[in-house]
């Protein structure tokens, strides 16, 4: 998995992909908040840590240091409870295709492993394919999107070949390893509805298909793999 050192940037400028009530909208706010709290605890401990450390005061410094460590802890804990909610209301059983992942709201470390878990459960299940919300970044800092290049990443480096969709804020992953050259038109929605406008040709290369190393695993509490409970719960594969 990612490093828990989880850079602030999250996809668009809304967290969640659908109409919400205010009190869900505050909570998830709330808790990415409280991590912003704990992330700025943690700087200022860190670097009086340092200062400590060069006038020589040793045990300041490890004391200063060691707080610092609880406030790192404390703002993992708050940005996976974070993650959590927005993933299990954005993709809840019924609100996408079961062969969709949704991704708005997550930091893009989030984005990543969440994704990649998916794709190994879904190619275990035998699913040919995964449609990948990623958002058109509209709303992103400085107009740069940061989640679409790094799930274009996740494939390369997963030997997996890619298309993005036809109204660019959803790509659509091969399961198979099979090449795609164009995504195919977009699945009838929940609600009954489909896209009938022509996909979109992706002008790209081939990606290559090198192997992908294994990543070190990092140590996890019981209840750790909240996002990851709530992936097999919300999306079920086919």
């Amino acid at each position: 998995m990612a490093s828990s050192a989880i850079p602030l940037e999250r996809l668009g400028g809304h967290a969640f992909n659908h109409r919400t009530s205010v009190e869900l909208e505050e909570e998830y706010d709330r808790l990415r908040e409280l991590a912003r709290a704990e992330a700025e605890k943690k700087k200022s401990c860190f670097d009086r840590a340092h200062q400590a450390y060069k006038r020589g005061d040793g045990a300041e410094a490890k004391a200063l240091s060691n707080e610092g460590k609880r406030h790192q802890a404390k703002q993992a804990e708050y940005n996976k409870q974070a993650a959590a909610f927005i993933f299990r209301e954005n993709n809840a059983m019924g609100r996408i295709a079961e062969d969709t992942i949704d991704l708005h709201g997550l930091f893009v470390e989030e984005a990543e492993d969440v994704l990649e878990a998916r794709i190994r459960d879904a190619q275990a299940r035998g699913q040919t394919h995964l449609h990948v919300i990623v958002g058109k970044g509209n709303h992103s800092t400085g107009g740069v999107r940061k989640i679409k290049p790094r799930v274009e990443q996740l494939c390369r480096e997963l030997g997996l070949d890619y298309a993005t969709e036809e109204n660019e804020g959803r790509i659509y992953v091969d399961l198979g390893g099979n090449r795609v050259d164009a995504p195919p038109p977009l699945p009838e929605q929940p609600d009954g509805h489909q896209s009938h406008s022509r996909p979109q040709r992706p002008h790209r290369p081939r990606p290559e298909r090198p192997q992908r190393p294994q990543r070190p695993q990092r140590p996890q509490e019981p209840e750790d793999d909240d996002i990851f409970s709530c992936l097999k719960a919300c999306c079920t594969v086919m």
